[in-house]
């Protein structure tokens, strides 16, 4: 594996029932968040952390959107924009899946495509570079943690991550970004279908957690998913902030 190869892939496949009607003539993550298309903010953000070879996993009836959008990323300053195709809604380790070919011994940032963060994430990419094995996430402190999988914290340890658990062992998420090495294959192909009948990327995380072998950081500003009408248009309000600021 190498230690210096990162390599990106954006989750943007699922059918975004949530957001019905707008998501039944297009795929969610081409819903517009301010001024650009949802998929934009993900990819910028990979983009800016230093990461330049991506891969988005998308899916259902509107997938071949994305290629006429975004074609081979070259409007954002990609060389190549890689992509692969999800059937069904599997859950997001099923998604990450289709990437083994792409991503081989490379270690991956995993960023889901409705997630958009107010700062950088690169001291955190370039922190997990220097790590030596394993998996980072990265944690906010969000009001209703219930929503999202939540970490149990001792110290500077995750103990435990619980999927949208009735009574919180914390009040952080853990955000839609990801980062893991090699062993991640080998999870995944071990994994079984949780009640919803989806492969859960909380498997995952704590997998790495059992080997002791993930780290986490806290990421500052703030964090959207943009999954529901009401987190859609908050970040769309909190992105024009930003960018009205950068001028």
């Amino acid at each position: 594996m190498s230690e210096k190869t990162i390599k990106g892939v954006i989750l943007a496949g699922g059918l975004g029932t949530r957001l019905m009607p707008l998501t039944k003539i297009t795929n969610k993550h081409l819903l517009p968040v301010y001024n650009r298309p949802m998929i934009h903010w993900p990819l910028l953000t990979l983009i800016e952390a230093g990461i330049t070879d991506i891969m988005i996993v998308t899916g259902g009836s509107f997938a071949g959107d994305f290629l006429q959008l975004l074609g081979n990323g070259r409007e954002l300053g990609l060389r190549d924009l890689h992509y692969t195709y999800q059937e069904g809604e599997g859950g997001i380790a099923d998604a990450l899946s289709l990437a083994e070919d792409f991503v081989d011994r490379d270690r991956v940032v995993v960023i889901l495509g409705d997630n958009i963060f107010e700062n950088s994430i690169r001291p955190h990419v370039e922190a997990y570079r220097a790590q030596r094995t394993g998996a980072k996430i990265l944690l906010r402190e969000v009001p209703d943690p219930q929503r999202f999988g939540v970490p149990e914290l001792d110290g500077d340890r995750v103990v435990g991550i619980e999927e949208k658990p009735r009574q919180p062992k914390s009040s952080f998420a853990v955000t839609g970004v990801y980062m893991y090495d090699d062993y991640v294959w080998e999870v995944i192909h071990g994994l079984e279908p949780s009640a919803r009948g989806e492969l859960e990327i909380t498997d995952v995380n704590n997998a790495y957690v059992r080997r002791g072998d993930l780290t986490w950081a806290q990421v500052d500003g703030w964090w959207s998913d943009a999954g529901t009408f009401e987190s859609l248009i908050q970040a769309g309000q909190l992105v024009r902030e930003r960018e009205r600021a950068r001028g």
